[in-house]
């Protein structure tokens, strides 16, 4: 029994880790560690991720626009990752740093909900925070729809690269969430070239791959 207890744990903490990993080869230039994936397929103009299940430390930050929400979100996370937490532990950068952003009219003040990926090491047990503002979640297992560009994730090019990916789904006819897109970045803010950024949206049933692309099973 203790045997199989044994193992149990052992197969639980490869599971987390096989979530969060080595960096090499993926988009994450700049962290030992980031988040993977499955690809599932690649249309030339999009693709699709499956990702597992992960937990984030997060925070929201209510204001009109995300460029503003931020600077705000990113500070206290960092706070987080450099001791402002219950073990007073320093915790290592990954990669991606995603940022939940509401669908809402241009004069709407929503909440951006900001997240840092935890390292494989933190996964199954990670230090809460001391700032009551930061919180620690799990994100499901999920499959995203993925567009990449370059240059600066702002409230401009987030919104133009989430209608270009929106509008080709459309064209598709694939069904996808709504209410809420994804921002995703990869380099550090003093990283001034050569950046790396995606726009994420939910699939929402059956994945659709364009017939230019290919399936990977």
């Amino acid at each position: 029994m203790i045997l199989l207890t044994g193992l149990v744990g052992v197969l639980l903490v490869l599971t987390a880790e096989a979530k969060v990993g080595n960096a090499e080869g993926t988009e994450c230039t700049e962290t030992k560690e980031c988040l993977l994936y499955e690809l599932v397929c690649d249309t030339g103009e999009y693709e699709v991720r499956k990702y597992g299940a992960a937990k984030w430390v997060s925070t929201k930050e209510k204001s009109l626009t995300m460029d503003l929400a931020q600077m705000a979100a990113f500070k206290r996370l960092f706070g987080y990752i450099s001791g402002e937490n219950e073990r007073g532990k320093k915790i290592e950068m990954t990669a991606p740093v995603i940022v939940e952003i509401p669908e809402k009219n241009f004069w709407e003040r929503v909440n951006f909900t900001m997240s840092f990926l935890l390292p494989s090491e933190y996964q199954q047990n990670p230090p809460r925070a001391t700032n009551d503002e930061v919180y620690i979640h799990e994100m499901p297992e999920m499959q995203m729809y993925v567009q990449s560009y370059g240059g600066w994730m702002t409230s401009f090019s987030d919104y133009y690269h989430a209608r270009c990916l929106k509008d080709v789904l459309d064209e598709e006819e694939a069904m996808y969430g709504t209410k809420y897109h994804y921002g995703v970045s990869y380099n550090s803010p003093m990283t001034l070239f050569n950046r790396h950024n995606e726009v994420w949206v939910k699939v929402v049933g059956k994945p659709v791959c364009s017939s230019s692309g290919g399936m990977f099973n």
